[in-house]
């Protein structure tokens, strides 16, 4: 059984939870031990917190017992209660009236009871009817009644106080008034001002953002629809009492021409209707989903579901609900909005919302095209000579154009022309077709009496069919016939299969045998060194594969600079990269994207490009590029090669500072690397996507998949990264004063640690975790906590030499947290002996700002102790050592006053003061 103390510690640690699931077993835990042990201020407490648990976090039926439990308590002993509980009960009024409408089976009767109880107790304490005349708007409004003018009136003209809505929700209801009368100028020009201020609600700013979706489209304002979208609804994704909010940003989706965008959220969200926090919730979300559907075609299936069918599945359910709301109501005015809803046209064909969604890739220019020979011979030579160049297309152009002019051309030429088709099947990795087409060229070419000519299309047919066997042996009749350029191309034709069967040693081998045989043809040459530098590259020999598609790249520029150029240019980059000689890189690939003619070459030196940019600190130019390549692959549908892209492009924007778009990027990524399980890469984004969070100030999220990647990171091999996570968790929760679960995660990371052998780390998060207990309050745990750390240190000092600095730093930084641990346990002899000689071992590993704050600390403890003088020479001794302007020079400064009081010496505290204080 807890203590009452316990429970009121966990009831603050439950003040400090994100809202959702976990925070409302918590508080029904201690709602449970407080009814046990009869604490009755506690047990009225913790319903109190339960009912904005509750209402916040997606189980709004359970917030209707807490509030009558607390309403009757109230009334029955209003001796036991202050004024804040009363506040928090009038508060709670606002809720039960929202709350009870969203339920259809709830008599209309209900309702009006609660707001005439809400509007007695305003009138009878004295309060603006502000509260009430909003909430009775709600209900006319709600019901499609006239009076809703009246009511809102009535609002806008009594002044606010405290129980009013804060000054982001107040007009947030506001604006939806407006928006429904068509008055958007209006609504966005009241908005306005809110949005400029400080908005510290947690529905704000997610929920007045949603409430401009439609004047922002409606009046014109594209780019702040976008950002409100983008914005709101990554506040709202995560928590299930969104669930109506959500559905209005699919409904923006949908008359926006973002069906994908809207598809992605149907379906992330689809599972929460079936535990929805209301009624309501469910109907509109249903509804909103219903007409995003019926957007798309029967090919679109959500699950194994077509969406079409899924659409009206949802219709059905929606209409259903209105009906049983209206027949609450006794009014249409339910249904009549919902059919609105599914119904609504689009009001903005496509709505860019992304950096991604905006870029319009720009064609590159066609190279001119020269013109084509007539002669049949010289139309094969031109067609042969251009694919050897790479330039496949054209290429194909020039074959299909010798089968108009020579239909039925002579052996010779029919036999070439074979090649031809074959080539073109191999490039098109038609594999099957093209061996079969090399050997009836072959066949061809041995009827003419063409054996060298035989000999090459059977070493191509056994490259197609991938048989190496048979492809070493006609090689090795190539080399008897061939001269040096025929036998340099069937060496290096061994390249490609031994790189498959990852035999790069041996490919690097067959390359160099080539460029050996001495070619004379000068492409030939250049394509030798590329293959070689590629050979190289695999085998991470960086330097040496530089070296060698820079040569490469000298013979293509000698020739012209040939499309060829482009692939050796691009393995120069990567090799610079990799040498981390990052400006060379940027440089090398901004050569390949000057001659690469084909997709996927420019797409690999636009990603080398992006990626050496934001290496070298240039983040701004890198999301360019990433944008353009991620473009490229939403436009072909290649969602898998995007997604881990935008884990680049996330990277990029953090660095750029733009945290809002790195965010919306990582998200996205790790959506779509779940679905098609690449864990690994989305474990990776989410960590990334941690820190973004904790650059917006949104730690909940952050520690959300910290805590998702400490599961992940299960197996043995993982030990030292689970606790990393841990203690990065451990770390947010501490920063948000939740020191009870703070202690909880320090202890798991600590165990994860130890048991991967990291002895450091492991250290420091058991002394965190005693330091944590202290500050929750928990004497036993803390010094329990502390001891276990001092083991293990003494532990270590037993096994380590006891000089080693990393050794001294953390035995002082032990002995600072077990001092503050034993001051919180009322032993304050025991901290002060603890910091005997700490701020000096600090200084003697140079070790200088631990040092003055170990001097401060210990100066602290004096002057509790009933040590001013000991103190004050602590205290000079800090402000001539700390920088000027520091906060540890203030705050000895303020201390060292306190101290000279304490002697009564109260000149010079104030010359002190007048020193450093009040400047």
């Amino acid at each position: 059984m807890r203590t009452e103390e316990e429970l009121w510690g966990l009831l603050r640690e439950a003040y400090h939870m994100p809202y959702g699931s976990g925070q409302i077993a918590l508080v029904e835990q201690i709602v449970q031990h407080a009814d046990a042990g009869g604490f009755d201020e506690l047990c009225f407490a913790a319903r109190l917190h339960a009912t904005t648990a509750y209402v916040h976090g997606g189980e709004t039926a359970k917030s209707f017992v807490t509030f009558s439990w607390c309403r009757s308590e109230y009334d029955a002993h209003p001796e036991r209660f202050d004024r804040q509980d009363e506040h928090l009960l009038l508060w709670q009024f606002k809720y039960m009236v929202a709350g009870l409408l969203k339920f259809p089976a709830v008599p209309l009767g209900r309702t009006y009871d609660v707001l005439d109880d809400m509007e007695r107790r305003f009138r009878a304490g004295g309060h603006s009817l502000h509260a009430v005349y909003a909430y009775r708007h709600r209900v006319a409004e709600y019901l499609g009644d006239p009076l809703s003018d009246e009511w809102f009136a009535k609002w806008n003209a009594a002044p606010r106080d405290n129980n009013s809505d804060c000054v982001g929700c107040d007009p947030t209801s506001k604006v939806y008034h407006l928006v429904s009368r068509q008055l958007d100028e209006e609504a966005v020009e009241l908005a306005q001002s809110v949005l400029a201020g400080q908005l510290t609600c947690a529905e704000q700013p997610q929920s007045i953002l949603t409430a401009l979706l439609l004047p922002y489209l409606r009046t014109g304002r594209l780019g702040e629809a976008a950002d409100a979208h983008r914005r709101a609804y990554r506040a709202m994704r995560g928590n299930l009492a969104d669930l109506q909010g959500i559905g209005e940003h699919v409904a923006f989706c949908a008359r926006t021409g973002n069906d994908v965008r809207g598809l992605e959220i149907v379906q992330r969200h689809l599972g929460w209707l079936d535990k929805a926090p209301h009624p309501q919730a469910e109907m509109w979300f249903a509804a909103s989903a219903a007409l995003l559907l019926g957007r798309l075609d029967d090919s679109v299936t959500v699950g194994e579901t077509p969406a079409t069918v899924l659409a009206g599945r949802l219709t059905t359910r929606a209409r259903d609900l209105a009906a049983r709301f209206d027949e609450r109501n006794g009014t249409p005015a339910v249904g009549r909005n919902i059919e609105a809803l599914l119904t609504a046209e689009p009001l903005v064909e496509h709505l860019p919302l992304n950096a991604v969604a905006r870029r319009q890739v720009t064609p590159r220019a066609p190279r001119p095209v020269e013109p084509l020979p007539v002669d049949a011979a010289e139309l094969l030579d031109r067609a042969t000579a251009l694919f050897d160049e790479y330039r496949i297309t054209e290429a194909r152009a020039a074959w299909e154009r010798f089968d108009e002019l020579h239909p039925e051309p002579a052996p010779g030429l029919a036999a070439r022309r074979l090649d031809g088709r074959a080539r073109i099947a191999a490039v098109e990795q038609r594999d099957e077709e093209a061996a079969e087409l090399f050997r009836a060229a072959s066949a061809a070419h041995r009827a003419l009496g063409h054996e060298l000519d035989a000999l090459v299309a059977e070493a191509r047919a056994a490259l197609a069919a991938d048989q190496l066997d048979e492809l070493e042996a006609v090689t090795a009749r190539i080399l008897e016939l061939g001269d040096a350029d025929v036998r340099a191309e069937a060496r290096l034709r061994m390249e490609y299969p031994l790189l498959a069967l990852d035999r790069l040693d041996d490919a690097l081998a067959a390359v160099e045998a080539a460029i050996a045989e001495g070619p004379q043809r000068p492409a030939l040459r250049a394509e030798l060194s590329g293959r070689r530098a590629r050979c190289l590259l695999v085998l991470e020999r960086y330097d040496e594969a530089a070296a060698a598609a820079g040569e490469a790249r000298e013979q293509y520029g000698k020739l012209g600079d040939p499309p060829p150029v482009a692939l050796s240019a691009l393995i120069h980059g990567h090799a610079l990269a990799n040498l981390e000689r990052f400006d060379q890189a940027v440089d090398a690939f901004d050569a390949a994207l000057g001659t690469a003619v084909e997709r996927e070459p420019r797409l690999s030196a636009l990603v080398g490009r992006g990626r050496a940019r934001l290496a070298s600190g240039r983040p701004v130019e890198a999301i360019d590029d990433l944008v353009e390549v991620i473009a490229d692959h939403v436009a072909h549908g290649e969602d898998p090669p995007a997604a881990l892209l935008r884990y680049d492009l996330a990277a990029a924007y953090l660095e750029a500072g733009q945290l809002l778009d790195a965010a919306e990027a990582a998200e996205s990524a790790v959506d779509v690397l779940d679905r098609i399980g690449a864990q690994e890469a989305a474990d990776s984004t989410r960590y990334l996507l941690s820190r973004i969070y904790r650059g917006l100030d949104e730690p909940d999220q952050a520690l959300a998949l910290l805590e998702t990647l400490a599961e992940n990171l299960d197996g043995f091999d993982n030990l030292q990264s689970r606790g990393r996570m841990l203690q990065e968790a451990a770390q947010l929760l501490y920063g948000a004063d939740r020191d009870a679960q703070a202690a909880e995660r320090f202890a798991a990371a600590a165990e994860a640690f130890r048991a991967a052998g990291v002895v450091q780390a492991e250290l420091y998060n058991r002394r965190m975790r005693a330091l944590s207990l202290r500050w929750a309050g928990d004497v036993p745990g803390s010094l329990s906590a502390l001891a276990e750390a001092d083991a293990l240190a003494a532990a270590l000092s037993g096994s380590v030499d006891p000089d080693e600095p990393w050794l001294i730093w953390q035995r002082a930084m032990l002995d600072c947290d077990a001092a503050r641990v034993h001051l919180g346990a009322g032993q304050g002899d025991e901290a002060i002996t603890r910091m005997q000689g700490t701020a000096d071992a600090l200084r003697g590993i140079g070790a200088l700002g631990e040092a003055l704050d170990a001097d401060f600390l210990h100066a602290e403890l004096l002057m509790r102790a009933g040590s001013p003088t000991e103190a004050e020479s602590l205290l000079r001794s800090v402000l001539g050592a700390a920088p000027k302007d520091s906060q540890i020079r203030q705050n000895s400064a303020w201390m060292l006053a306190e101290c000279l009081e304490a002697q009564d010496r109260s000149d010079e505290a104030a010359a002190i003061r007048a020193e450093y204080l009040d400047q």
